[in-house]
């Protein structure tokens, strides 16, 4: 007899492996049964799963979170409180808004009078300094 390797193994082929070899002159009954069976056969699968808590109408938590803000920062986006992650948004929309990366080095952007106020002294950032140069705007 034979069974699927994918039945025990769903991440393998879908070849088929012996499983067992039987003499065509068996005298229990229990093995004539057993090589009765049919040769590919499939076993069900049983999903056991953990139940989880319902995440409807939950609080955002962590950047997902409405923070105060700092008066420059409140001032870019027009609310005193406002999440990081819709901090960056606003600030990249005004980024593509204005055209304000570097042609040469899109990495790059040059910062505007806007920009300039909530990154002091900085004439250029990188796409990738702008999450950490947003942390000390928000007010603990």
């Amino acid at each position: 007899m034979e069974i699927s390797s994918r039945t025990c193994f769903p991440f393998l082929s879908t070849e088929t492996v012996p499983l067992l070899k039987l003499p065509f002159h068996t005298s229990s009954p229990s093995l004539r049964t057993l090589a009765a069976r049919p040769v590919n056969l499939r076993m069900g699968r049983t999903v056991v799963t953990c139940a989880t808590a319902s995440t409807g109408n939950r609080a955002p938590s962590g950047i997902m979170k409405p923070r105060r803000v700092s008066p420059e920062m409140a001032d870019f986006v027009g609310a005193p409180e406002v999440s990081r992650t819709q901090v960056l948004k606003l600030i990249w929309a005004h980024i593509k808004e204005h055209n304000l990366q570097d042609p040469s080095n899109k990495k790059n952007i040059i910062c505007d009078e806007k920009l300039k106020k909530i990154f002091p002294g900085r004439d250029q950032v990188g796409f990738l300094e702008i999450a950490g140069l947003i942390s000390p705007h928000f007010l603990k």
